[in-house]
């Protein structure tokens, strides 16, 4: 079997993309090939590319009712967004509905959390998501929370997870809803590997050996997740993949996202938008790596604990910048014909590519007790 057929066959699964955040900002309509961005349902198609979680972000800066609300709205651009492109996408909440779609020629979309923020501090809020369609939550991102503590934070509040953050814990295992370990805090991960009855996974995180980011896990981490049961999905962003890389680029990442925002906040502004567009060519113009390094981190990990503990979390259009021939959604063969050329076996290769991460999902249903 060629690299082109075993991508075709295999069931081929994104654990973490920001597409939804074009969707509130901009409007972008998935049902054509976008101009920006990474994502969208025909390029989605042309990667082989069979379901995608979306994930519903919101920021550790807002207040607790504008992280619902926005939580809310971005819920309901998915939902528009797939019922305007029925002939080429449909939602998802569980693993049997995932891989009917991708009989019927569909695209599934499912919907993860990114910071639990939204749910507040009240579980009728938690229940009240996973009926809306929440399959996974990431418990915090760049900031600690009611519920853990951040991998983004030098100060943390709780020192691993909050009394309320095993509640939290608690009442996902009970309905079925994956817990994500991503940016959180290493005090944090141990304690949700303590309090999960079930396994759990890190949506879109990479190898601290490799990259020394803390964003990205420790080898000990990773055998430890995968000892419950757990998957580590590798994140494509750059700077989580090569520290050289990361060096030169945070400073013109921080100029990026400046004149980013003060472009917004100014839209009609001439300078403005020259200052934005000087920071853009400047961060882009910076050599990237290879997707080959996302593959050594993918190597790293099997080293580790073996390929059926790890799988794919491309972080695309919540990502400035992507590896060399990794640009889009659509190029997600290359990965295929990369582990094909390593010399992984077909079942390998299959449960990378989304496989591993169906087990967990499965497990994690079948362990439910609604």
């Amino acid at each position: 079997m060629t690299a082109k057929q075993l991508h075709k066959s295999a069931f081929v699964l994104d654990s973490h993309c920001d597409a939804p955040l074009r969707l509130l900002r901009n409007g972008a309509d998935f049902g054509v090939r976008c101009q920006e961005g990474h994502y969208d349902f025909i390029r989605m198609k042309e990667g082989g590319v069979d379901a995608s979680f979306f994930a519903v972000y919101t920021s550790n800066a807002l207040a607790p009712d504008e992280a619902t609300r926005v939580a809310l709205q971005l819920i309901a651009r998915i939902n528009d967004a797939v019922w305007k492109n029925r002939d080429k996408a449909a939602l998802a909440t569980s693993v049997r509905e995932g891989r009917e779609l991708k009989e019927q020629g569909l695209c599934a979309v499912y919907m993860g959390m990114e910071n639990g923020a939204p749910i507040q501090k009240d579980l009728s809020l938690l229940r009240l998501f996973y009926k809306m369609g929440i399959r996974y939550i990431t418990l915090t991102h760049t900031g600690n929370n009611e519920i853990c503590d951040s991998s983004g934070q030098t100060t943390k509040r709780w020192g691993g997870v909050s009394p309320f953050g095993k509640n939290v814990i608690a009442e996902m295992n009970r309905l079925g809803m994956i817990i994500d370990v991503s940016h959180i805090s290493d005090d944090s991960f141990y304690d949700v590997l303590k309090y999960s009855k079930a396994p759990v996974v890190a949506t879109h995180s990479c190898c601290r050996a490799l990259a020394s980011h803390p964003r990205n896990l420790t080898d000990q981490m990773i055998k430890d997740l995968a000892a419950a049961g757990g998957v580590l999905q590798i994140n494509f962003y750059p700077p989580f993949l090569s520290d050289e890389y990361a060096e030169k680029f945070w400073p013109l990442c921080d100029a990026f996202d400046s004149a980013q925002d003060y472009m917004r906040a100014h839209p009609r502004s001439k300078e403005a938008v020259a200052a934005f567009k000087k920071a853009e060519k400047e961060m882009f113009a910076l050599k990237r790596p290879s997707y080959k390094l996302l593959v050594d981190h993918i190597d790293h990990a099997v080293s580790l604990v073996g390929a059926k503990h790890v799988g794919l979390g491309t972080d695309y259009d919540g990502i400035e910048t992507a590896p060399v021939g990794l640009e889009d959604v659509s190029r997600m063969e290359l990965i295929t014909r990369e582990l094909v050329a390593r010399g992984y076996s077909e079942d390998d290769i299959r449960g990378i590519l989304g496989e591993n991460f169906l087990r967990v999902f499965s497990e994690v249903e079948n362990l439910s007790y609604r």
